[in-house]
């Protein structure tokens, strides 16, 4: 659910939303035009539209109309993107451009919050309450972001302190018995010096998913609850000191896939498993920024610890006594499996920037982080269908444990250059060394391995007039290679070179934008998961040897009449596999998880009722064409037309609101494993969230 404390007046909706200039808009004022939006997509404050990248932002108010509430809400909007629940609760699938996430390794976007890397892939997957902006850049941004961001980056900026009081309260209710609570005060604890923000969210649901064996939902959430607070303190007019902390606590259902006796991945049967699959975890994070004006350069530190634990138990066959009487594997009994993760992260980050109003602008800055990752996983038989048999030594057929560590650093700078008064030269470069270790807890086998890589990045951008400008660039993107299981060999490294040519444009006085972009990449060592049960049940991370990717992007917004506005925007994903040494057969075929084109469009109106109150409606439409589900595109997945909506009345601080996801009911996967890709007896599949309607109401204060 959204969260706003304190308003905007108008907005570039949907795809591209305005900054935020006002708190205390009147509902009236929003509708009257468009306002710039300012992003720091490369580290420094730019409009959106004089950025040589394909940027796809959301303000403040943009997040409220469109109703975004979780990371998942937001990449539904984005072209050539998308995220997918699988497995745990915390667990998602990244795929931008074609470049798609690895479980229980390193993401294929960099997520970055309040300018902290989060830097292990369950952390994408956040409730968004509170929000400031955020920015999704597609394409690699290893030169500014460094390594794991070899499909894009996400920048998730959280509101600031206040040095005014001001509060607000949301909540609300769905299908499922679906609440969601969420709010916040802030304001000033001396004010001009020292400023406070605290914000936090509850949920909680019933779930709408039966699994019909044990006749019970599968995909409820226990409780969700996070709090994050934020203190600003200004000791002088040239230093600014932010500290940020934030407590994450859940429990909820897991690993609930469907058993697809069919092999039809488009056979959307519900779960029949007799485990019951749950997780349970929490997430402690803190960080420091400092900002330092040295009159020549801002020199910024930013530093980040996170905790992060995450556990799961459930089926590990995902049949039931009665249809298969085999269990796992086809005649080893019914069996369960588990998790225990626990990630803890150190990171620091030293920034010097020089002034924006120069012909000559520069950044430097260095790059460390330590992550020491543990993990246990068990496969037990299944005597009484109880999650508690992951602790009986009795049952435990299978054990693999590890402890990894892994010391990582870069150093990195971008200089821009304005040739003449339209034409910038912008050269960016970043080395990224990273120093993985594994040690097999059961064997006491040790693993090292190190992987580097050198990130350029070259633009030539060039403004047509003070509304259009035309750009091409060329950069290289890195993914470090890594350790899978002990006992499963290590996989390599990824890197992925891209070319681009695009072009921004303000049309109609500047009520109508249209951007978009043509890309060509080249991977090396593509990245891709599956699991082998014949090995243990083991999550195997592999390379395909070379990928090629190319495609188009476009995006249209446009305030139509006076409320009344208007975004659409499509994304075009063509892969291919040149050469794959696991699966040569696969040669000429799709990369796993590849959507072949995405289209969003959006319409929103805002209406004036009265002096004081406004009415609104939106309606969100998204078609995702077929899905390769794995290399072998054996198994593919039907296009999904999507539609949302979200009705209310608002007055000068508060709404109420009905809202609808998924409203047409479509089904479909967002995970798919085929028996080539698991060893196990039955195709799985995950299933998404059908429909959901509920009320919304919101108060500021």
């Amino acid at each position: 659910m959204p969260l706003l404390g304190g308003t905007a007046l108008t907005l570039l909706f949907g795809l591209v939303g305005p900054s935020v200039s006002s708190v205390h808009a009147q509902p009236a004022d929003r509708s009257v035009f468009m306002e710039e939006m300012v992003v720091t997509a490369r580290k420094r404050e730019e409009n959106i539209q004089d950025v040589p990248i394909q940027v796809t932002a959301f303000s403040a108010q943009a997040i409220l109309d469109a109703g975004v509430s979780t990371t998942q809400d937001f990449v539904d909007l984005v072209p050539n993107m998308t995220l997918d629940d699988s497995f745990t609760y915390l667990n998602t699938f990244a795929v931008v451009r074609g470049v798609t996430q690895i479980n229980n390794s390193d993401a294929p976007v960099a997520i970055v919050v309040d300018g902290v890397p989060q830097n292990n892939q369950k952390q994408f997957k956040q409730n968004l309450f509170d929000i400031e902006r955020i920015e999704v850049l597609k394409g690699p941004q290893g030169a500014l972001y460094g390594r794991n961001a070899i499909g894009g980056a996400v920048n998730i900026v959280t509101r600031q302190p206040t040095n005014s009081y001001e509060g607000f309260l949301g909540a609300s209710y769905g299908n499922g018995d679906a609440i969601d609570v969420w709010g916040g005060v802030s304001g000033p604890i001396v004010r001009d010096k020292v400023l406070f923000r605290l914000a936090g969210s509850f949920k909680t649901d019933n779930g709408r998913i039966d699994n019909t064996f044990l006749d019970e939902k599968v995909d409820f959430i226990d409780h969700d609850y996070s709090i994050r607070g934020k203190l600003m303190a200004l000791p002088t007019d040239w230093l600014t000191l932010d500290f940020r902390a934030m407590y994450n606590d859940f429990e909820a259902g897991a690993i609930y896939d469907t058993a697809v006796f069919s092999g039809d991945p488009n056979d959307f049967q519900e779960p029949t498993f007799d485990l019951p699959g749950e997780t349970f975890g929490d997430i402690l994070e803190i960080t420091f920024k400092f900002d330092a004006d040295l009159e020549f350069a801002t020199l910024t530190g930013i530093t980040g610890y996170t905790d992060l634990e995450e556990d799961y138990r459930g089926d590990l066959d995902f049949t039931n006594r009665i249809d298969n009487p085999g269990g796992f594997l086809g005649f080893l009994g019914p069996a369960g499996q588990g998790q225990n993760l626990d990630v803890e992260l150190l990171s620091q980050e030293l920034r010097l920037v020089s002034p924006d109003d120069q012909r000559l602008r520069w950044m430097f800055g260095a790059y460390y982080i330590h992550t020491d990752r543990e993990l246990l996983t068990r496969g037990f038989v299944d005597l009484d269908g109880t999650p508690e048999q992951f602790d009986n030594p009795a049952l435990v057929f299978l054990e693999l444990s590890e402890d990894n560590d892994n010391d990582a650093w870069a150093i990195f700078g971008q200089i821009d250059v304005d040739v003449t008064d339209r034409l910038i030269l912008t050269g960016a470069l970043r080395y990224d060394r990273n120093r993985r270790e594994q040690l097999d807890l059961n064997s006491g086998l040790v693993r090292i391995a190190t992987f580097d890589s050198v990130q350029p990045k070259v633009t030539l951008s060039y403004h047509l007039d003070d509304e259009k400008l035309v750009y091409a660039s060329y950069g290289r993107g890195f993914r470090s290679g890594g350790f899978n299981a002990p006992t499963i060999p290590i996989f390599r490294d990824e890197t992925l070179d891209n070319v681009e040519a695009g072009f921004k444009s303000q049309w109609w006085d500047g009520r109508a934008i249209v951007n978009g972009a043509f890309y060509y990449s080249f991977v090396d060592d593509f990245q891709f998961f599956f699991v082998d049960a014949a090995a243990g049940a083991a999550q195997v991370i592999s390379n395909i040897d070379q990928v090629e990717i190319f495609g188009v992007e476009l995006e249209v917004q446009a305030l139509v009449a006076e409320g009344l506005q208007v975004a659409a925007a499509i994304g075009t994903t063509d892969t291919e596999i040149k050469a794959n040494t696991p699966f040569p057969t696969s040669v000429g075929d799709k990369t796993p998880r590849t959507t072949e084109w995405t289209f969003n469009l959006s319409v929103q109106y805002r209406r004036p009722i009265t002096q004081s109150l406004a009415g609104f409606a939106r309606v969100d439409y998204e078609h995702r064409g077929d899905r390769f589900w794995q290399v072998d595109n054996a198994d593919v997945q039907e296009p999904l037309n999507l539609l949302n909506f979200r009705v209310g009345i608002e007055g000068e601080k508060w709404g109420l609101y009905a809202w609808g996801k998924n409203i047409t009911d479509e089904r479909y996967f967002t995970d798919f494993a085929p028996t080539e890709f698991t060893g196990l007896t039955v195709d799985l599949g995950f299933l998404a969230q059908p429909r959901r309607y509920g009320v919304e109401g919101l108060v500021r204060f």
